[in-house]
């Protein structure tokens, strides 16, 4: 590939770095179909595969006691499609009925649920590389022979795949590896979360990925979503700086003073910590449903107030929004949504699944207000996919009946950011979801790669959207949050603040970066910004025009 050939995909991780590639070893060949096991031996061949998804479930149960946060909860995960009595017994019953070599019947069986899963769509499809990832190790432990995965090295490297099971994703902990780039995956891929929580930049989709030489150097851009070829010594220095974590000093502040809060994203207990760590002002979005995944019945209310206590206790005395359960669309739960729906990002989701299933809701609230109860943090908590006013008063008298004192809502469809000042009338704050509000305002799958130059928040009907937010707030007075990527976006935070909102809720690694780019800029610099972008037409034309208006402010 030519130096400085540029391929473009979507960033799910910050950060920029620059190092040689190092591609992810090769995955098993088919085993053979043609082999036949006699009857006589066929027993003992059903046993391997026994034996051997035992050995991997013990792999992995080791390699989850050493990880911590999502990546713990990802691995057990895999633990337990190892450990599936589904798979080994219909493995093993090919063995048994027709002959199948123990590798080849994991193989087929393994190659069913993985179509299975494909059919599903959203988050599911993307749990097919987990169940490729356990196939290969169960038949590696079979064969007897090294499983194939990310290589070892002594220095630095970008490790590049077409896609990455979460095994080998959490393994780089601690590791060399300095940035992920695969051809496949989404947002809410295990690569991706398992990036962000590791702090590796990562971007998924990259066409042609796989075709950049071995030990060539690339400049990756985890926000621009860009991997470039053999950069200059000039690029990959301007990244680098540009790149550099800044640490955070726990206040978010603009030049003149103006309090703008700087809060973390986290999906449990660990992540907590870790944002406590990095000095977060609080949590503007517990995503409650980490708590819920990969498990067939909801959990309990005790297990619920275990889980959010673990998360409330890091911050005592300091703001925490939980947004209640957000399942369906990409990431659907088997007691919460339907099996199928022909457009489930459409569909029920978020709120809409208290139609269906009220107790759950009524339960994660009486969880969550007991948890409350025995913790000193200050919750609020709000409800995703809210789209009429009548579901918003609706979820807010559920709320304050179970004792819950704050409420808000998420703003993730345009019918909620039009509806902005009449929603202010019957919750106390609410929060952009700039992911969702961009997949819904542009009709573009935000999964899929291809349409990743319209799901960018730089999108002026996405800004215009959350200027008439702002708008509202500022009107009513009270509290408008960002806590999709964009609210990590140090170009982007003059911006949203310009437009009215009123905290930035990130990835905690982003925290210092934000902070240091509103340091330097006054309300009025960010007000004019604010006015600049609103009057583009593109999404190049709206980057643009907050660069000019910001060029000569306070920060020169």
């Amino acid at each position: 590939m030519a130096s400085g050939t540029v391929l473009h995909g979507r960033g799910v991780s910050p950060g920029s770095v620059a190092a040689p590639v190092r591609h992810l070893a090769p995955a098993l060949p088919e085993p053979d179909a043609a082999v036949t096991i006699p009857v006589e031996e066929r027993e003992t061949e059903a046993s391997a595969i026994e034996w051997a998804a035992v050995a991997v479930a013990d792999q992995l149960r080791s390699r989850t006691a050493q990880a911590t946060g999502e990546a713990r909860a990802i691995l057990d995960a895999s633990r337990l499609l190892a450990s599936d009595p589904e798979l080994v017994s219909e493995a093993t019953a090919l063995v048994r009925s027709k002959g199948r070599s123990a590798a080849r019947a994991v193989w087929e069986t393994a190659g069913a649920h993985e179509k299975s899963l494909a059919a599903l769509g959203g988050r599911m499809a993307e749990r097919v590389a987990d169940i490729r990832d356990v196939r290969d190790r169960i038949i590696a432990e079979i064969l007897e022979i090294d499983m194939p995965g990310v290589p070892e090295s002594d220095e630095p490297f970008v490790l590049v795949a077409a896609d990455l099971a979460p095994a080998d994703t959490a393994a780089l902990e601690g590791g060399q590896c300095v940035a992920l780039v695969t051809e496949q995956g989404g947002p809410t891929s295990h690569t991706a979360i398992i990036a962000r929580s590791l702090g590796l930049p990562a971007i998924v989709g990259v066409s042609r990925a796989t075709a950049i030489a071995d030990a060539a150097v690339v400049l990756v851009d985890g926000e621009r979503g860009t991997v470039e070829v053999a950069p200059s010594a000039a690029g990959i220095a301007a990244a680098l700086a540009a790149a550099t974590v800044v640490p955070f000093d726990g206040e978010g502040e603009l030049a003149d003073g103006r309090r703008v809060a700087l809060l973390a994203n986290v999906g449990g207990a660990a992540d907590a910590v870790s944002a406590e760590a990095a000095h977060a002002e609080g949590v503007g979005l517990f995503r409650t449903e980490f708590c819920f995944l990969d498990r067939t019945d909801a959990p309990t209310i005790e297990e619920q107030v275990a889980a959010y206590r673990g998360v409330l206790a890091a911050f005592p005395g300091r703001k925490v929004v939980v947004r209640t359960l957000d399942a369906g669309s990409d990431k659907p739960l088997p007691f919460a949504n339907a099996e199928h729906e022909d457009n489930p990002a459409l569909g029920v989701r978020g709120l809409r699944i208290a139609r269906r299933s009220p107790a759950l809701l009524d339960d994660q609230l009486r969880a969550l207000a007991q948890a409350t109860e025995e913790e000193s943090a200050l919750v609020e908590v709000m409800a995703p996919m809210v789209a009429t006013v009548e579901e918003a008063a609706e979820f807010a008298e559920r709320a304050r009946a179970a004792g819950l004192a704050r409420v808000g809502i998420m703003i993730e469809t345009p019918s909620a950011a039009l509806l902005a000042a009449e929603l202010f009338e019957v919750v106390d704050f609410v929060s952009l979801g700039t992911n969702d509000l961009a997949q819904y305002t542009l009709a573009a799958d935000r999964l899929l790669s291809d349409l990743g130059d319209l799901n960018d928040p730089w999108q002026p009907a996405v800004l215009r959207l959350i200027g008439m937010v702002g708008d509202a707030g500022r009107a009513a007075g009270k509290a408008v949050g960002v806590c999709g990527e964009a609210g990590g976006d140090p170009a982007l935070a003059p911006v949203l603040v310009g437009l009215g909102v009123t905290s930035l809720s990130m990835t905690a690694r982003s925290l210092g970066r934000v902070a240091a780019a509103l340091a330097v800029l006054t309300d009025d610099d960010c007000r004019r910004a604010a006015t600049a972008v609103l009057a583009a037409g593109t999404a190049d034309e709206a980057r643009a025009a907050a660069g000019a208006a910001l060029c000569g402010s306070s920060s020169s």
